[in-house]
């Protein structure tokens, strides 16, 4: 392959990004032909097929036996797929602490508030879930 179609050639993450926009944008599933149909890039529709099945043994999206093949639709939206990114970046490291506090040291002011913001709501809606139990528990 020449340089030049080299240069013309998309990232394979910019791709799976667009075809990741499309599936959320759509509600619902899709199959190959029409994922490649939303993108108008004229792709060949073996490399559609390898992106979505690539995709679906992720774990990212989940299929449904169509006709001819499957549709694919995503497992979670935009923010629960980078949550679910942090989330295994940092179960990577047995250094969790130390992860955590470079994490927390290199937000933003506001992301930081935000950060101490939802802490503090998931440790009153856990109290209130334990507060509950009891109450039920001493009727």
């Amino acid at each position: 392959m020449s340089d030049k179609s080299q240069g013309a050639r998309r990232p394979h993450g910019e791709l799976v990004a667009d075809v990741l926009a499309v599936l959320w944008q759509a509600g619902k599933p899709m199959t190959a032909q029409q994922v490649n149909d939303a993108l108008g890039r004229g792709l060949a529709r073996t490399t559609m097929a390898t992106i979505l099945t690539r995709l679906y043994e992720k774990g990212t999206l989940r299929r449904t036996p169509v006709v001819r093949g499957f549709a694919y639709e995503p497992v979670e939206d935009s923010a629960g797929l980078v949550a679910g990114r942090m989330r295994r970046a940092l179960e990577s490291d047995p250094r969790r602490d130390l992860v955590l506090r470079r994490f927390v040291t290199s937000l933003s002011d506001d992301d930081e508030e935000t950060l101490r913001r939802l802490l503090h709501q998931a440790e009153g809606e856990a109290e209130s879930e334990d507060g509950s139990a009891s109450e039920g528990g001493s009727e």
